[in-house]
């Protein structure tokens, strides 16, 4: 199978790029055999360098670009595209309207097309309502990562079609080395109490900064550690003012030796060893309608007890006591929550192997074959029912050869 993805490429650092190549990766471990192409989206006038899987470049906010990857595909031998869907870098917002450049790529591509969504918003405004519904019209299947989102797009969206639904990967994590790792970042005997991804306002981050007084009354050597660099959106509009307004509201609380930030782009090894320190693993995230957290799916793979808002996808998936949910911008609750695990070695215990007993079933080796059979179902009803879009693709070229991808470590945001 040959397969291109849609989305943007490491080494471009964002979500969406990280989990494309972990998804990759565990495509093409599931099948050593399938061929891994790419076409990568730049931010606005960006250039960069990308590995030998990137054969298509598309620049974003340009709707020509997405036309001519979906012609250049097209013409490919590729048997099927799977396009990773955020709004932001399918289009561009215009007075409250929103252009659609995803809709470009559809119209000119006459591949069999996956589309991923990673927001499915509950209440979404009458722009995103007509593009979901459009994505689902013209894509031969549709993937979301929890049973929310599906319910979501057929009972708001009215989208009659059933998607697929596949859970956000996470590595294959064995939950040991607490007290070796502690020692290896120096904080040895300290309870730890962290969060990792990229910084940005939207995670609430200050409201655990706030809760951090009351914990360190009840546990005195706890430690939060904020690990990750800045939004990179963020740094260009803003440089570091959210991360320094963070600094200074510890100095202020006094909680300077109980508050420490690791301001760097970790390689997926360093954020497991990050997670498999860590204690109580928190996601104070601000906006309740998010649909999927690549940091929460990693913690739970890491076995970690979790507090969390209650946004859309922790209610999914700290379900039936995986983990504790608390209310949104609530300091004292996150205190709460925090001291009772710190307090309780039962009640810690206890979340930790309800979250490794459901996040093992999302490490990406069983990710990559799900989504592997699911590609081939495609392509077996595609070869046996008529195509959606008449005009058949242009004839392709002689085979290239194989190259393969670049498996370094990948970044994680």
């Amino acid at each position: 199978m040959r397969i291109a993805f849609v989305a943007s490429s490491v080494p471009r650092r964002c979500g969406i790029a990280t989990f494309t190549a972990d998804l990759s990766a565990a495509v093409k471990s599931a099948d050593p055999g399938a061929r891994i192409y790419a076409a990568a989206i730049n931010e606005p006038g960006a250039a960069r360098a990308y590995g030998p899987d990137v054969r298509w470049r598309i620049q974003q906010e340009e709707p020509c670009t997405y036309r001519d990857a979906a012609i250049a595909i097209s013409a490919s031998n590729v048997d099927i595209v799977n396009v990773q869907h955020e709004f932001g870098l399918y289009g561009v917002w215009h007075d409250g309207t929103y252009d659609d450049h995803l809709r470009v790529f559809l119209e000119s591509c006459t591949k069999p097309v996956v589309t991923t969504l990673h927001t499915v918003a509950p209440k979404p405004e009458p722009w995103a309502l007509e593009t979901i519904r459009y994505i689902s019209e013209h894509s031969e299947q549709v993937v979301v990562m929890g049973t929310t989102a599906a319910r979501l797009l057929r009972e708001v969206y009215g989208v009659r079609r059933p998607p697929v639904v596949i859970e956000h990967g996470m590595p294959a994590i064995d939950p040991k080395g607490r007290h070796r790792l502690k020692r290896q970042l120096g904080v040895e005997d300290r309870p730890i109490v962290s969060t990792f991804g990229l910084v940005d306002p939207r995670k609430g981050l200050e409201f655990v900064i706030e809760a951090m007084p009351a914990i360190v009354a009840r546990h005195p050597e706890a430690l939060y550690l904020v690990v990750g660099q800045t939004h990179p959106e963020l740094q260009r509009r803003e440089g570091e003012a959210y991360r320094n307004s963070l600094i200074s509201s510890a100095a202020r609380l006094g909680m300077r030796d109980h508050v420490k930030f690791v301001n760097q782009y970790l390689t997926q090894r360093e954020v497991v060893d990050y997670l498999l320190a860590t204690d109580v693993y928190v996601t104070p995230y601000l906006d309740p309608n998010q649909i999927t957290s690549g940091t929460l799916a990693y913690a739970l793979g890491a076995g970690k007890a979790i507090v969390s808002t209650p946004y859309l996808h922790a209610q999914e998936v700290l379900d039936r006591g995986r983990g504790i949910l608390v209310p949104f911008r609530d300091s004292a609750a996150i205190t709460t929550a925090v001291n009772s695990v710190l307090g309780d070695p039962q009640k810690k215990r206890e979340l930790e192997l309800r979250a490794y007993e459901y996040g093992r079933q999302m490490a990406w080796p069983a990710i990559g074959r799900r989504v592997l059979a699911m590609m081939r179902d495609v392509l077996d009803h595609r070869a046996g029912a008529p195509l959606l879009v008449p005009p058949a693709a242009p004839a392709p070229p002689e085979r290239e050869p194989e190259e393969e991808l670049h498996e370094e470590p990948t970044p994680i945001a």
